[in-house]
């Protein structure tokens, strides 16, 4: 039995066109869905009871269950368990800009990227695009207000469920639906070049971030091991193709590793990489974790690699810094209570 959050509004018209009903229907559907959120069938007041009844035999409303909340200034993470007894994770932050959640998409991640959390466990499977709506759902129920911007940078590589992540991006954008505005929705992927391809030809204008990390092959290799699949001069030839199919910037996401990827050598190599294309990197401060060796770079270190891209005309920032009294690691809070 489907998940009724896990159908798009197209879908839900076509299924209620297919009974023999009329194709509003869907649309009454989703306002009380998304709009008026209820908690059971039998609060969708206006719609008939046979059909309350027939979507009752059809469709589930089961909602995943929140089992750890942590809170620090401007953020919250949040741990939930899934109805087969998985866990994932999500995060709350605040911003002067407005409020935005990272989902995960995954169960676990078979990227193996060295610095990451959530690679340590490998993929158990991927979320249905109804657990990641929920993850919504459920955290705006906690904080009573909207999420204005959505990241799929939690948990798994979204091109690796790459049907189920746009399915979700459908049902969060539709106006009808949760509604927010594409623009204010990304997907960061660490290379998968056969979904940044499909993706080019989406409809829309969701953005796309690439966990990049290194400015070349050898070192990307070292921490990164989809760069031995594809390599970082196809990986680039493939975003310049993005760029220019649909004249939307990229964002570089850079974390910044101790005495590993932050020399000023390598701030040079990467403002070589990106002389040229329309895109602005963001140099993560690295949260640190009990499992993995790496370390934060220095904040003067830091600045001297922002001050060189700022200097090769690179549009750099620096992301501020979240959960200093929280698992904040992505993965963090799930590894450290995973059973």
């Amino acid at each position: 039995m489907r998940n009724i959050y896990d159908y798009t509004k197209e879908e839900l018209e076509e299924y209620f066109i297919s009974m023999g009903d009329k194709k509003f229907r869907a649309n009454q559907v989703y306002e009380f869905l998304y709009k008026k959120r209820v908690k059971t069938f039998d609060d969708m007041n206006n719609i008939g009871k046979n059909i309350i009844n027939h979507m009752k035999d059809n469709f589930s409303f089961e909602k995943i269950k929140l089992i750890i909340k942590q809170e620090d200034k401007d953020v919250k993470k949040y741990l939930f368990e899934l109805l087969d007894g998985q866990r994932i994770e999500s995060v709350l932050m605040y911003h002067d800009y407005g409020i935005s959640i990272c989902v995960s998409s995954q169960v676990g991640c078979n990227m193996s990227c060295s610095f990451c959390e959530s690679g340590r466990l490998k993929k158990r499977r991927n979320l249905e695009a109804y657990e990641i709506v929920e993850q919504i759902l459920m955290i705006e129920e906690d904080i009573k207000t909207r999420i204005s911007h959505v990241v799929v940078m939690g948990i798994g590589e979204p091109f690796d469920n790459y049907d189920n992540v746009m399915r979700f991006v459908r049902i969060i954008n539709d106006p009808k639906g949760i509604d927010i505005g594409s623009r204010h929705i990304t997907i960061s992927t660490c290379g998968v070049i056969p979904g940044i391809k499909k993706f080019m030809n989406e409809k829309g204008q969701v953005n796309l971030a690439i966990s990049l990390h290194a400015p070349n092959d050898e070192l990307r290799s070292k921490i990164m091991p989809i760069n031995k699949i594809y390599h970082l001069d196809e990986l680039m030839d493939t975003i310049k193709d993005y760029i220019s199919k649909t004249n939307r910037r990229v964002t570089f996401e850079y974390i910044m590793l101790d005495n590993v990827n932050d020399s000023e050598d390598c701030a040079m190599e990467l403002s070589k990489l990106l002389k040229g294309i329309n895109c602005y990197v963001n140099l993560i401060p690295y949260n640190e974790t009990e499992n993995i060796i790496y370390k934060r770079s220095k904040n003067v270190q830091i600045m001297k690699f922002y001050d060189i891209l700022k200097k090769n005309r690179i549009n750099v920032t620096v992301r501020r810094e979240f959960g200093g009294k929280v698992d904040a690691a992505c993965g963090q809070l799930r590894a450290n209570n995973y059973d």
